[in-house]
């Protein structure tokens, strides 16, 4: 095949189950490789979870690919839980999972939340990282959440519009505690059609060209449910990050070689941040697509993700 394509479809070594906590149960699966160079993918939202898809992002003859679902996402239990879930509990998952699976150091591989994750992760565990490939950076900044909840009314008037008038008119002034209170609410009646709303608003406005297949994708109910519902929490909580914010502590992660690719059309996570965080960090490379959205199965952003792995296997 082609080097810079994705890699062809291929299924886990080894799976579990990890308890977390009384509440929590991490999903985690080990692909490719069993003696070869650890990686471990981080995947959006917070709260989109992980896919097949994925998995084909490295070359299996000589990655120790390993895959897992964040608290309430995906395959870990239970579904949409909001209990004990901050990005501290999250960097402190990744942790748990790196010594029960007996790996030293990884490259994390990230993008959109995942971005932020593995940047969370690195700046609080160094020593851990042999480095970053990440893509549509979402550093969670203020201005970024109020890009998504109301700036892309700008670029996609009309699927914006269909996500502010799903709630009634009179709680359309505060878009985010409007839609938080529906996500928590335990009637399944009010909180899914409150989750593929939102869903599908973020699908609708992560590919270059319309993208029916994304756009369904979104709209799936456990997929809907653990986007929106955790997303909006972390929204609402600016995303549990660190006084300063992820760019106030990149002195200890400036020695970490990385990669960032960002699609130079990417409407959830625009360009500036990516630049911004390019500008911070001296070990990094910026690879910007110039035809492309968000999405990390565009062409373009698929061929440049898998070049950065390579380049990330010889050395770079």
């Amino acid at each position: 095949m082609p080097r810079g394509d994705l890699f062809p479809e291929i299924g886990p070594f080894e799976t579990g189950y990890l308890p977390l906590s009384a509440r929590h149960v991490m999903y985690w699966e080990q692909v490719g490789n069993p003696r070869g160079r650890p990686v471990l993918f981080l995947h959006g939202g917070p709260g989109a979870g992980a896919g097949a898809v994925h998995r084909r992002f490295f070359d299996p003859d000589f990655w120790r690919i390993v895959i897992f679902d964040q608290r309430g996402a995906g395959r870990s239990r239970p579904l949409g839980s909001l209990e004990d879930n901050t990005t501290p509990d999250l960097v402190s998952d990744i942790e748990v999972l790196r010594r029960h699976l007996g790996v030293d150091r990884w490259l994390l591989f990230g993008g959109s939340w995942g971005s932020t994750l593995a940047l969370a992760y690195a700046q609080a565990h160094p020593e851990r990282v042999a480095g970053c490939v990440l893509r549509g950076v979402f550093l969670g900044r203020a201005q970024e959440v109020a890009w998504f909840l109301h700036g892309m009314a700008a670029v996609f008037p009309d699927a914006h519009a269909n996500f502010a008038n799903f709630l009634p008119e009179a709680e359309r002034a505060d878009l985010l505690g409007s839609y938080l209170r529906r996500l928590t609410h335990p009637d399944p009646a009010v909180h899914l059609p409150a989750a593929r709303a939102w869903s599908i608003y973020e699908g609708s406005c992560s590919t270059l060209l319309p993208s029916p297949e994304t756009v369904t994708s979104f709209a799936q109910d456990r997929t809907a449910l653990g986007l929106a519902r955790i997303e909006a929490h972390y929204f609402a909580h600016d995303l549990f990050l660190p006084e300063g914010g992820l760019l106030g502590h990149m002195h200890r992660i400036a020695h970490v070689p990385a990669e960032i690719v960002q699609g130079r059309y990417d409407m959830i996570c625009p360009a500036v941040s990516a630049f911004d965080l390019a500008n911070a960090w001296r070990s990094a490379r910026l690879t910007i697509v110039p035809d492309a959205g968000h999405s990390a199965l565009e062409p373009g952003i698929r061929r440049a993700l898998v070049a950065a792995v390579e380049r990330f296997r010889v050395g770079r």
